[in-house]
């Protein structure tokens, strides 16, 4: 329902709009409608809605575009301007063509590390998808990524032969929260029979934990190639 003139301020206004976006009421990549038909649905000025949009495109909620609208983000940039990558657009960015392979996905109890690491409740349900990213035949990054069922019920459904986690997940569910470590590892054996290293080399590895509104939504380990770059600005 739409609040008054007198009450709907701004921030109401943002505060809904995540709503909607955090719920999926507004999918990532979806049309907002326009200022004039929101500040009609909050019985306010434009110049109120255009603040409001203003700052959740600030905050990294949005993108708006003259003639075209506003989006939401398949992805919020938070602050730092670090968006999640898209493996895919990472290697293409390269000049390289993308090759995705599954290696596996299971439903399992989350183990006690990875329980203690998100605060999980005992026995809490998971899913534990592994998986390479080429660029043509060469690896580029394996991934080693488990996704709670919880936050994140239509994992359950998910089809992974073909779209990874990363890109399901940057398509399919927003975050609030991300933690980010980078790291120098030594290959295991699995690691290096992915990656084609000798085990024991050093790896740069990748640590990313989101939440959604203070729930975890994923863990996961990404383990690149030697070579691998990464940049962002600030």
């Amino acid at each position: 329902m739409a609040q008054s003139n007198d009450t709907t301020s701004y921030k109401d206004i943002k505060q809904t709009v995540l709503a909607r976006i955090r719920s999926g009421k507004w999918q990532p990549d979806s049309l907002l409608p326009n200022e004039q038909e929101l500040a009609v649905e909050f019985s306010c000025t434009r110049t109120t809605v255009n603040r409001a949009m203003r700052e959740l495109a600030e905050e990294g909620y949005l993108e708006r575009r003259r003639k075209a609208g506003t989006r939401v983000l398949s992805a919020p940039q938070r602050q730092a301007r670090f968006t999640i990558p898209m493996v895919r657009d990472e290697v293409e960015a390269l000049g390289g063509t993308y090759r995705y392979a599954l290696v596996s996905a299971d439903s399992e109890t989350a183990p006690e590390w990875l329980s203690a690491r998100l605060a999980l409740s005992p026995k809490q349900s998971v899913v534990h998808v592994r998986c390479m990213h080429f660029n043509g035949n060469t690896p580029f990054q394996y991934e080693d990524r488990w996704i709670v069922t919880a936050s994140v019920p239509q994992v359950q459904l998910a089809d992974f032969s073909e779209v990874g986690p990363n890109e399901w997940l940057i398509q399919t569910v927003p975050f609030t929260n991300v933690e980010l470590s980078f790291l120098a590892s030594r290959a295991n054996a699995t690691v290096a029979g992915f990656l084609d290293v000798t085990e024991g080399d050093p790896v740069f590895t990748g640590e990313r934990i989101t939440w959604l509104e203070g729930q975890p939504v994923t863990f996961a380990k990404m383990y690149f190639a030697a070579g691998y770059r990464m940049t962002t600005e600030f």
